[in-house]
C-alpha cells in the first residue's frame, strides 16, 4: 500500500508502511547508514502527518516484514489479543496520540491494553510524540515483576550490580559487589558479564554470586550474561542458574545472529522455572537490546532502527521476564550518532517497551567515539526517571573496565532517588535497613567501622 502526503505545492510518496515508517522517524545515523531515512526535514513533516492519519488497524494487516518470511512476525500477529485492542481499534495514530496523553488513559486502561497493541503500533505512535510526551505516557505504565524481590513498582526505581571485570577475578568482582551493595544497589539483578565463554568460569561466577546471597540473605537475584545455550547447560549440570540471559533482537534473522531463535528461548525459559529459585515469584528471564542490532546483523529487511527495536519487545513480553533494558548508546555512532540521537532513542525505547508491558530499563550509557558525555546521560537520566524507569546500570565509577563503555554509577543513582523520591525494591529496601546500610529514610546511613560484608570480599581474595 503506498501512501501520499501533500505540503503545500509539493507531494510526498511512500512506497509502503516499512517506508512511511523510517521516513517519519527522527533523524538517527543509523537509518542514514541504512539509505532509509527522510531526505529531508520537510519529507520528515510529511511522513509525520501521513502516518498520523493512519489507522491502527493497518499494523493488522500490512506487515513490515512478512509473515512468511519471519518468525518474530508471526509471533506479533499470532499473539495479538483482538479484545485487548477493540477500545482503540477504530482510532488513527494520531487519535491514538492523543488518547494516550488524556487523563482516560490511567495505569490500568493502559495494562489492559499492552496485549492489544503490536510493536509497530507503538514505534508508529512515538514518531509523532515529542520528549515530553515519551515521559508523561511512560509514567503511567508501571510493570511489576518479581523474582526474588519486586521490581517495577510505581515510586521505585531498581538498580542493576554490573561488577564486570576485565580477567573475571573473583576478588576484584567481590570488591565491586561490595562497593555496590553499600551503595544501596543490587535490587534488579547482579550481573556479570563474563570475559571468558568457558563454562567453568561461568560456574565459579555464579557460586559466588550465590554465596554472597544465601549467606548475607540478600532478597536479590543473580545472572552471569552467557548465551542462552551456555545457561541451559549449566542449568542441566546443576549450577544455581536464577536468570537466564539474552541479547534479543526484533527480526528472526538478527536473532539468528546471535544464535537463538524462539524454540531455543522457550526451552530457557522453562528450564529456568523449572528450577524454582525465585521467593516471591518466577520471572526468570533477562534480555537486552538495542537500535542498530538488527541493521549491524544485516538483517533489518528495510526496516527504520527504532521499529525493529520495538519488535524485539515482542519477543521479550512472550517470555514473561523479570527485566529487559536498552543498551541505548553502546553500538555505536554508526547507529546513534550523538547525545541528542541517545537521549531521544532511550525515551522512545523506554515508552515502546512500557506500553507493550514489558519490565523496560535502560543502561544509560555511550562509547567513547560518540559525540556525546557524561552531561548527555546525566540529561537522560534525569528524563528516565521522570518517566519511570524500572531499573538502570549500577557500575563502579560509571565506566565498566570489561566492555570499555560509559554507563551510570552506584552515585549516579542516589543522585535521581534523592531528587525523585525514589525508592528501591521494597525486599531490597528492607534488608539494607537491617543491615544498618541505610538510615530509615531509605538515605545512606553513616558509616560505622568495619561491616560484615567485608569478609565476602576478604574470603573472595
Amino acid at each position: 500500500m503506498a501512501f501520499v502526503h501533500r505540503i503545500g505545492p509539493r507531494s510526498y510518496a511512500f512506497s509502503d508502511l516499512k517506508d512511511l515508517m523510517a521516513k517519519a522517524t527522527p533523524p538517527r545515523s543509523g537509518d542514514v547508514l541504512a539509505g532509509i531515512a527522510a531526505a529531508s526535514a520537510e519529507e520528515n513533516v510529511a511522513a509525520k502527518m501521513c502516518l498520523a492519519d493512519l489507522p491502527l488497524k493497518v499494523f493488522l494487516s500490512e506487515a513490515v516484514i512478512p509473515y512468511e518470511a519471519d518468525e518474530v512476525t508471526r509471533l506479533i500477529l499470532d499473539s495479538h489479543d483482538t479484545t485487548a485492542f477493540a477500545p482503540v481499534s477504530a482510532m488513527t495514530v494520531g487519535d491514538f496520540r492523543d488518547f494516550l496523553l488524556s487523563h482516560a488513559a490511567t495505569p490500568q486502561v493502559l495494562s489492559r491494553l499492552a496485549a492489544g497493541l503490536t510493536p509497530e503500533m507503538a514505534a508508529a505512535v512515538s514518531k509523532i510524540m515529542r520528549n515530553q510526551d515519551l515521559i508523561l505516557v511512560a509514567r503511567k505504565c508501571p510493570v511489576v515483576t518479581r523474582f526474588r524481590n519486586t521490581i517495577g513498582l510505581s515510586g521505585t526505581m531498581a538498580v542493576r550490580l554490573q561488577p564486570n571485570h576485565p580477567t573475571d577475578d573473583a576478588a576484584g568482582i567481590s570488591a565491586s559487589i561490595l562497593d555496590g551493595l553499600l551503595y544501596g544497589a543490587g535490587d534488579a539483578v547482579i550481573g556479570i558479564n563474563p570475559a571468558s565463554d568457558s563454562l567453568p568460569v561461568i560456574d565459579r561466577l555464579l557460586r559466588l554470586m550465590d554465596d554472597v546471597i544465601s549467606r548475607f540473605e540478600i532478597p536479590t537475584q543473580s545472572c552471569v550474561l552467557t548465551h542462552v545455550t551456555s545457561s541451559i547447560e549449566l542449568m542441566n549440570r546443576g549450577a544455581p542458574v536464577d536468570l537466564v540471559f539474552q541479547s534479543i533482537a526484533g527480526t528472526q534473522g538478527a536473532n539468528r545472529s546471535f544464535g537463538v531463535d524462539l524454540a531455543v528461548l522457550k526451552e530457557a525459559a522453562d528450564a529456568a522455572r523449572a528450577l524454582n529459585r525465585g521467593t516471591v515469584g518466577q520471572n526468570a528471564m533477562y534480555f537486552e537490546t538495542g537500535q542498530g542490532s538488527a541493521l549491524s546483523a544485516n538483517a533489518h529487511h528495510g526496516v527504520d532502527q527504532q521499529t525493529c527495536e520495538a519488535r524485539a519487545y515482542a519477543v521479550a513480553r512472550a517470555f514473561s521476564p523479570l527485566l529487559v533494558n536498552t543498551v541505548v548508546g553502546f553500538i555505536g555512532p554508526e547507529y546513534l550518532y550523538d547525545g541528542k540521537q541517545i537521549i531521544r532513542a532511550g525515551l522512545e525505547d523506554h515508552f515502546c517497551g512500557k506500553l507493550l508491558g514489558v519490565p523496560l530499563g535502560v543502561d544509560v550509557c555511550y562509547t567513547n567515539h560518540a559525540e556525546a558525555d557524561q552531561d548527555d546521560m546525566d540529561s537522560l537520566l534525569t528524563l528516565l526517571a521522570a518517566a519511570g524507569v524500572t531499573y538502570i546500570m549500577g557500575i563502579p565509577g560509571a565506566d565498566d573496565v570489561m566492555l570499555n563503555y560509559q554507563s551510570t554509577s552506584f552515585h549516579d543513582a542516589l543522585y535521581v532517588r534523592e531528587v525523585f523520591g525514589l525508592k528501591r525494591a521494597p525486599e531490597f529496601e528492607a534488608w539494607l535497613a537491617g543491615m544498618g546500610i541505610t538510615a530509615p529514610d531509605g538515605r545512606l546511613a553513616p558509616a560505622n567501622g568495619a561491616h560484615p560484608l567485608l569478609t565476602f570480599v576478604e574470603r573472595a581474595a
